[in-house]
């Protein structure tokens, strides 16, 4: 990315800024403009820097870093991990649970927002715990209070289980 022409608009800002204050002050700011380019950069790149950790954290685990080459920086893109190929299982493997069919007279489709608020290292885990299992985070969080509400008892889903000699095939398709 170039930052010269955003460089270039703040000397020409300051140049008209500079032309009100009469001919000492187009002076000034004349002199002033060469040793105010570097500054102006390195703040150009700070913001820049700070904008890509936020687009960084909402990417996760993908990131996008800034680097300098030259006296320009340049945006590197990492995508996040492939998801794992398909894979047979030979043993029959404990499924993720799926959540507890709600009561019929419970469930009316409609939705509620709520705020929660946890500490840094359980909000962690739970990522780690839901990407493991496939689900978003709020998948999990919903099945999590679902089971917690019913008692722990976890449906599971057909075909997974103790069926003698069953096979199972776990991964993902497109």
């Amino acid at each position: 990315m170039d930052l010269t022409p955003y460089v270039d608009n703040l000397r020409h800002e300051l140049a008209v800024a500079a032309n009100a204050g009469g001919d000492d002050a187009r002076a000034l700011a004349e002199r002033l403009t060469a040793p105010l380019e570097s500054a102006a950069r390195l703040t150009l790149l700070n913001a820049l820097s700070a904008a890509m950790g936020e687009v960084t954290r909402e990417l996760a685990p993908g990131s996008v870093d800034v680097r300098l080459r030259g006296l320009d920086p340049e945006f590197v893109v990492t995508a996040p991990p492939a998801a794992e190929p398909f894979r047979e299982v030979r043993e029959p493997l404990a499924a993720p649970a799926a959540p507890a069919p709600p009561p019929a007279d419970a469930d009316d489709g409609a939705m509620a927002r709520i705020n929660f608020r946890l500490p840094a290292h359980l909000k962690a885990r739970a990522e780690d715990a839901a990407a493991a299992e496939g689900l978003s985070v709020n998948a999990w969080l919903v099945r999590a209070v679902s089971t917690a509400l019913d008692g722990g008892e976890r449906a599971t889903p057909p075909g997974h289980g103790k069926e003698p000699g069953g096979r199972g095939f776990t991964g993902w398709v497109r």
